[in-house]
């Protein structure tokens, strides 16, 4: 697990290989990431969307933007977490993504951007 604090919200991101599958005749890794997010501020803050840069061994970059995650922009008051699960797919079987969540203080009504760190996708058997 990897774990990042910006400005009093702390990111922890937990990866999972999920599989791998044929598709229009090449073979894709699929990866499952379960993010939490905890407000360790004294603020109320809502996540209004995301940025994903997610890069595979082959030197593939894919770039993501999206209002909220999976759906929902969750508000957290101070002490409060959230956690959601999503996933990616890969053409090879070693990667990592890396990116930020846009949130509003709803305090200073500031918007500020809240690093999600580097994690790493590898399937369990490319590993040696």
């Amino acid at each position: 697990m990897v774990t990042q604090i910006t400005r009093g919200i702390k990111i922890s991101v937990k990866t999972t290989f999920e599989g791998t599958y044929f598709k229009n005749h090449q073979m894709h890794f699929a990866f499952g990431y379960h993010i939490t997010i905890e407000n360790q501020s004294k603020d109320s803050v809502q996540l209004m969307s995301r940025h994903w840069e997610i890069h595979d061994a082959l030197h593939f970059k894919e770039v993501v933007d999206g209002e909220g995650v999976v759906g929902k922009k969750p508000v957290l008051k101070p002490g409060e977490t959230y956690t959601y699960s999503s996933g990616c797919l890969l053409c090879s079987p070693h990667g990592s993504m890396n990116g930020y969540f846009n949130m509003i203080n709803f305090t200073s009504t500031k918007s500020f951007k809240v690093m999600v760190p580097t994690f790493n996708l590898s399937a369990p058997f490319a590993l040696n």
